[in-house]
Parts: structure tokens; C-alpha cells; sequence
């Protein structure tokens, strides 16, 4: 008998019609008659999440990206049944789910359609790994843009492209190169002036089509897993954002020296060319807080040991750095070197903390040692025994922070760069392939480093960075863009990366300043530095392949512009540790592309260059050689050029004129920009005032100031100082009011206050209803005016 057992291939398949469903407390739950499960649940008003399985029972759920110590909860829901549809309603959006197919659309409450399914869900089986392909595609609308999507090499605004999630070691990578180093699988739609975001959380490879494959749709899908998506209504971006943040989780403050200036190179080695680096920067007075150490300071590339010949005592050589103000970082890879006298290797072998293959043998990988084995970092155990490894870096050595890389993860010689896809892995007890696990190793090894450099570095707070990240990383570390190249273009792109992930909730991120491969001009670095300067993370960063790239590689004039933009970060170290607050405290991205500064003004829509830097300061780098200006969009509202103090009116494109030892800097009206004296690093110096630049508005704004102890825990005991400054700009007329919370006394004891752009002379000054005598030579329109730090409100008067 001949008989055909050929597996028929059915193609794309598609739920049937719901035959029951079931609501219990804040889900419901919607079955088809193929035995297609659709369960809803609402987490908040504007917080849903769709997860659909096809077998007719869903998985154990579990996922490394939600941050599972934050709790929900909603105003109102009602579900409702009507001939045609389901629906689910909450007090900010209507979810309706067709009974013939179960597609859905959502709707505002005034019946405005947000999203709706084009083919909706559908998969296909997989008969290679078995399960399924799991798809989506929605319907876009005309003019609709797309954002989000971290760590992406191409324009911000995503219309027209498709892209792909699969960490990967891109060494030297080019615009619009996929995939890259980071999986944030998030983005956010915006059409008719209504903002909404799709988190799909699933680690397998995932694809992106913004309109790409077809005009009006967007779609979404993976190679394995559950279709198991977030929507999140805003309407405004910065609802978007703030929810998926939160979602996601937020990191906890780090110590004020991390948001320092940073240097690195691969590699600084021995002891004296480290030693040299550090004094020439407190030489040229050129501030700097830390100092990394690559590869080359291991023995044999073998993690947590040291080379003996390049760094004979470490202990005494971090104490000493650390005399002058600098913080050492060191570098650890995930690829333990196969060496039965490694004490490392022989730990990990005995208690079986290694990768294995499908068929049993550890999973064995040509890295920087040479063979290796790799540590599974999805099994608790693993991160527990990791973590302690760090005792000896940390609470004995005095090492301040550790460096995760090539944890994508990256295997060399290989033709897909990255371990074999059979790879077990423990998943928290949800055992998977690598085929599922890829995408989170890197976050893993971070989150295991984290514990550890937090458990030995306490009571002092850590500080992690890593290269491979899936969303929710940003829980336990800093990042940065990968190995970037020394050209104008990259720098164009790195702008654009560091804007993106600070929207994808992965705020603390920056780019390797000058490049990491090739070697960048005099020009290019000084351009870079420009702009690094104001990205969260400010490091400069390369292969050392291609001749030095400290400051003093370049000439006089790139060491001068150097020490102006680092030592304005230093000056401006107040301002971006409230912007690091407003961020762990509320989700608010620390930078915001216009788009999201405002998304009613169709003129952002397509902008990549310009991005706000905290709240209301308006950077645009330059991104061309031989420029000494250039066109840019001012957003709307009142600005003042930072250089020139000229007052400007938003809500449109000009010409600015700069320097090479300027870029287009701009401050929003009514501003209060706080200035500490600069320093060498943080901790230099004891001061007596907080310089505070106020620019004139007619009418109120509102700023913030945080500070605390600037390391340590006990600003989670309420013992910080938070600001709140009010200025109401009359016509002759300015007002000061200034509101404080938190219990930490701040060391200085008065406000030097600068006002710029005033329109009148001033007559008289009041503080606190007690008029002021003040000199005229030394306060007038351009002069300051010092005032006791307890004030709660100031009158200048004309």
C-alpha cells in the first residue's frame, strides 16, 4: 500500500467565529470554534494587553521585560455584547472585538477610531521548530507616523520601513543596517493628533512593516512564541511613553559621577599609560570621573582575573585613581575561557552553570580567550553564583563600576555571529531554545552583574552598562550604541539612536564620542563632544586600532572646545540629575524629540536633528564638515539663544549662525537652569551658591530642581532637596516663587541668580515683602542678584 505522508501546508491561518467568552475581575476571555483564544485584560484605563493562543490553552506567562513590583489598576470597566461585537470599555477608550472573526478596532470615547486590525491576528505553523509564527497586521492611516523601536540606525520617524529584532554584534554598522545590538519590540503611532503605543512582548526574532510591504498597514510578527501585545492610549506621546516606562520598569538613581565624563579605549594597558591618560586630564583641566579598562587588564582575557605584568596591584592602583578624583570601570564578557586551572571555568563546570547544546555538550564559542563556554544566565542560580564573583572586583579592588559586552550574545567565526539556535536554556523554569532566550542573554547577564556590583558596592549605588539590552533592561543598567565608526554620518546616526532609546524607556544611553572604529578628524571629535555632552551616558570610546583618541590627540583649538562643552556638562550636572529623577520618578524621557516635545505641530513630525535636553533646554548638532551654521526647526513657543541671549519665537525653521566652538543651543522662556561651579570631577569642591539662570517670560513656567547626597540610599528616606520654582514674567515685572520639599539640607547656603532677557530696568527689589538696597553698577540687566537659599518668593520690579 502506498500511502502519502506528506505534511500539508496550510498557509496563514485565522481565528473563526467566538462561540463563548468569560469576564473575570479585569480580564475577559474570548473563544473560537478552532479553538483561537483571545484574553484581554485591562491593567489600566489606558493600559491593555492582547494575548491570543491557538492551541486552545495558554502557557505558563512569563516575561523577563514587565516590571513585576509595579501593580495596576483601573477607574471602570464594562463588557458589553451587541449583534455584531463585543465590547469593552473603560474611562478612556472602547475596545470592540468582532464575533465573525475576532478582529478588533479601539475607539476614544468620543468614537474616534485609534486602531483597528487589517487581517488582525493570524499564523502559520512551523514545521521546522514546531509551534508557530505568530502575526499581526493593523490598518494605518493616512499621515499616520511611527516612533520608537530603540536601538535603530534610520530616520526617527519609522514610515516606509521594515526592520528587525534579533541581537547582533554589527561591528562598524551603517545606516539603516539591521538588526542591531538591542530588541525593543515598542513603538507608538501617532495620526490625527492622538498618540498610541504597541509593546509586543516576545523575545523570539521579531519584524517590523511600517507601511513598507503595503501602503496602509502596519504589521508586526516573530518566529515563535504567543502574539502577546501591550496597546497604550495616550493621547499624547508623553502618556505613550510614561506607560511603557512604567510598564517596563525604571532604573533607580545612579551616582552623580556616572553622569560625569567618561573615557575608555580598547586598551589602556599598563599601569603608567593608564596613569599618564589620568594626569594629563587634570593637566589640561578637562573634567573626567571615569576611567575603563578593556580586555587587555585580564590574564589570558580570562574574566575577573588580572594581568599581573600590565597591573601588579590593582588595589593600590584603583586607590590612587581614585585619590585624583577618577572611578575605575572594568570590562566582563560572558565567555568563560575553557581552562581546567581557571578557578572560574572549574566552578561553573561543577556545578553545571554552562549552555548545553540540544544533545547534551556545553555550548563551546571562539570569543576573545579562545574556546568557550558560556554562562546561562535565564537560570537563577547562575545569577546568584555570577553575582558573587564580583565580591573580589568590587568590596576588595575598589572598582566602581563593570562594562558588559559581547553579550548580544557574540560568538567569533561563526556565520551567524551568535550561539547555535538548539542552545537549552533554563528561562526561570520555562525551559526554551536559544531561539527564544537570544534576545534577553545580554539583559540577563546585566541584571546578574547589577546584583552583584549592588550587593559589594553598597552603601555607595552601582553602575552597569551593557551593549546588548532587550526592553526592561534599563531596570538594572546604562547603555550605549555599539561599535560605531568615526564618520559624519555615524554621528548623525548616533543623535537619532540615543534620541529613539530615550523614548523606548531606555534612557540612560550614549554613543561612543569620536567612533569606535576608524579614526575621527580633529573637526569630527570636537562636533561629537558637542553633542555627547548632552546625551545621558557621555563617553568617548575607540578600537585604539587606529591612533589615540583622547582629547589631546587633536590641536589646541579641539582640547579648548573640548574642555568648554565638557566642563558646561559639569555646570550643568544639577539639570541633568533632575532630569535623571523626573525620569525614575514619572517615566519622562530625559531626551525628547520634538515629535514628542509637540506632537500637535505637523512641522515635527519628520524632524531628526533638533531634541529638547531635559525640559527646556533646545540642542541641534551640527552634523556637516566646514559648517558654521546651519537651518534648524525652533519649536513653538518663546527661546533665547544660549550664546547670544537673543530672544527667538518658535513655530518655525531658521538659520543660526554658530561658531566651531558652538553648536545651536537654546533656552525655553521662563526658565530656571541651575549651574554648579565647575569641577574636575564630582566631589571636587565644596561651594557656597548655586548659580541659577533665569530667563524672562511674559507669563508662568515651571522648573524643578533635585538634588540629594549624590550617592548612596538616603534619598529613598526622604532626605533630598526638591525645588519648585515659579516665574510669572509681567511688563514690568518678575516674579520668583520658590517651593521646597524633601529633608536634605543642600552645602551651599544662597542663589546666584543671573537674569537674562528682562525688558525693563530694575527699580526695586523684594524678598520675601522686604524690599532689597542694591548697587545699579553691579545689578543691572545683565548682572546677578544673590539671595539666601530659604526665600520663598522674589520681586524684581521696573
Amino acid at each position: 500500500m502506498i500511502t502519502n505522508t506528506e505534511l500539508e501546508y496550510k498557509g496563514d491561518l485565522y481565528p473563526t467565529k467566538i462561540v463563548a467568552f468569560e469576564h473575570e475581575v479585569d480580564s475577559v476571555c474570548f473563544h473560537t470554534d478552532n479553538s483561537v483564544i483571545l484574553k484581554v485584560t485591562v491593567l489600566r484605563d489606558s493600559l491593555i494587553r492582547f494575548r491570543f493562543t491557538t492551541k486552545g490553552y495558554f502557557s505558563n506567562d512569563f516575561s523577563y521585560a514587565i516590571d513585576k513590583s509595579h501593580s495596576h489598576g483601573y477607574n471602570f470597566l464594562e463588557v458589553s455584547e451587541v449583534e455584531d461585537y463585543y465590547q469593552i470599555k473603560t474611562s478612556k477608550v472602547q475596545c470592540r472585538i468582532q464575533k465573525t472573526d475576532m478582529r478588533l478596532s479601539i475607539f476614544d470615547l468620543e468614537d474616534n477610531l485609534i486602531l483597528e486590525d487589517e487581517l488582525g491576528f493570524h499564523w502559520e505553523e512551523s514545521y521546522e521548530y514546531g509551534g508557530n509564527i505568530v502575526k499581526m497586521s493593523k490598518s494605518s492611516k493616512d499621515g499616520e507616523c511611527f516612533y520608537g523601536l530603540g536601538d535603530k540606525a534610520t530616520q526617527l520617524n519609522l514610515k516606509g520601513k521594515r526592520l528587525e529584532n534579533f541581537a547582533t554584534d554589527q561591528y562598524a554598522f551603517q545606516k539603516d543596517q539591521e538588526p542591531l545590538y538591542k530588541v525593543v519590540p515598542f513603538y507608538i503611532g501617532l495620526h490625527n493628533k492622538k498618540s498610541y503605543g504597541i509593546f509586543f512582548d516576545n523575545t523570539f526574532r521579531t519584524y517590523f512593516d511600517f507601511c513598507h510591504e503595503r501602503r496602509n498597514v502596519a504589521s508586526y510578527w516573530a518566529e515563535g512564541g504567543e502574539m502577546n501585545y501591550y496597546f497604550i492610549y495616550g493621547p499624547q506621546m508623553q502618556d505613550v511613553v510614561t506607560t511603557f516606562t512604567d510598564l517596563t520598569g525604571k532604573p533607580e538613581l545612579p551616582p552623580l559621577w556616572a553622569l560625569g565624563y567618561h573615557q575608555c579605549k580598547w586598551s589602556y594597558y599598563p599601569e603608567s599609560n593608564l596613569k599618564e591618560v589620568a594626569a594629563k586630564f587634570r593637566e589640561l583641566k578637562i573634567p573626567c570621573d571615569a576611567l575603563y579598562l578593556d580586555i587587555d587588564y585580564m590574564e589570558g582575557f580570562r574574566c575577573f582575573t588580572w594581568n599581573k605584568e600590565y597591573f601588579p596591584d590593582p588595589k593600590r592602583m584603583v586607590a590612587e585613581l581614585a585619590e585624583d578624583g577618577f572611578k575605575t570601570v572594568v570590562i566582563i564578557d560572558p565567555g568563560i575561557k575553557i581552562d581546567k586551572e581557571y578557578s572560574i571555568y572549574k566552578e561553573a563546570l561543577k556545578n553545571d552553570y554552562f549552555c548545553k547544546r540540544a544533545d547534551g555538550p556545553y555550548m563551546k564559542g571562539k570569543v576573545w580567550p579562545g574556546e568557550c563556554n558560556f554562562p546561562d544566565y535565564t537560570n537563577p542560580a547562575v545569577r546568584e553564583w555570577w553575582a558573587g564573583l564580583f565580591k573580589e572586583l568590587i568590596s576588595e579592588i575598589g572598582v566602581k563600576g563593570v562594562w558588559n559586552d559581547m553579550n548580544e550574545p557574540a560568538v567569533m567565526e561563526v556565520p551567524n555571529k551568535t550561539f547555535p539556535m538548539d542552545v537549552r536554556h533554563d528561562y526561570d523554569g520555562n525551559p526554551c531554545s536559544h531561539r527564544k532566550a537570544h534576545n534577553i542573554y545580554g539583559t540577563q547577564m546585566a541584571r546578574a552583574t547589577y546584583h552583584g556590583v549592588k550587593r559589594f558596592a553598597y552603601p555607595k549605588r552601582p553602575f552597569v552598562i551593557t551593549r546588548s539590552a532587550y526592553a526592561g533592561a534599563q531596570r538594572y543598567t546604562s547603555s550605549w550604541t555599539g561599535d560605531n565608526v568615526a564618520t559624519w554620518e555615524h554621528l548623525w546616526i548616533a543623535n537619532i539612536q540615543v534620541q529613539r532609546m530615550s523614548i523606548s524607556g531606555m534612557g540612560f544611553t550614549g554613543s561612543d564620542i569620536g567612533g569606535f572604529a576608524e579614526q575621527p578628524s580633529g573637526e569630527l571629535y570636537a562636533r561629537w563632544i558637542q553633542l555627547g555632552v548632552f546625551h545621558p551616558f557621555c563617553r568617548t570610546h575607540s578600537s585604539g586600532d587606529h591612533g589615540d583618541q583622547e582629547p589631546w590627540a587633536f590641536d589646541e583649538e579641539v582640547i579648548d572646545i573640548t574642555r568648554k562643552f565638557v566642563s558646561l556638562r559639569y555646570q550643568l550636572l544639577p539639570y541633568l540629575y533632575t532630569m535623571f529623577w523626573q525620569y525614575i520618578e514619572e517615566g519622562i524621557p530625559m531626551l525628547k524629540p520634538l515629535v514628542y516635545y509637540d506632537q500637535d505641530d505637523i512641522q515635527t513630525h519628520y524632524r531628526n536633528d533638533e531634541f529638547v535636553f531635559g525640559n527646556q533646554i533646545l540642542v541641534c548638532p551640527i552634523l556637516e564638515p566646514n559648517s558654521l551654521g546651519r537651518r534648524m526647526y525652533i519649536p513653538r513657543g518663546q527661546w533665547y539663544n544660549y550664546w547670544t541671549n537673543e530672544e527667538v519665537k518658535g513655530g518655525k525653521e531658521i538659520w543660526v549662525d554658530t561658531k566651531f566652538d558652538e553648536i545651536p543651543l537654546f533656552v525655553k522662556a521662563g526658565a530656571v537652569i541651575p549651574k554648579y561651579p565647575i569641577q574636575q570631577y564630582v566631589g571636587e569642591l565644596e561651594f557656597d551658591e548655586l548659580t541659577l539662570d533665569i530667563y524672562y517670560k511674559k507669563g508662568k513656567e515651571k522648573s524643578v530642581v533635585y538634588e540629594d547626597a549624590q550617592d548612596g540610599y538616603d534619598y529613598k528616606k526622604g532626605r533630598y532637596s526638591f525645588l519648585s520654582f515659579q516665574t510669572i514674567g509681567k511688563e514690568k515685572e518678575l516674579i520668583i516663587q520658590l517651593h521646597k520639599e524633601g529633608k536634605y539640607d543642600t552645602n551651599y547656603s544662597k542663589y546666584k541668580i543671573n537674569l537674562v532677557g528682562l525688558p525693563f530696568k530694575v527699580k526695586e527689589i523684594e524678598i520675601d515683602n522686604e524690599k532689597v538696597l542694591f548697587d545699579e553698577k553691579t545689578f543691572g540687566n545683565e548682572g546677578y542678584l544673590v539671595v539666601y537659599k530659604g526665600f520663598t518668593e522674589l520681586h524684581i520690579i521696573g
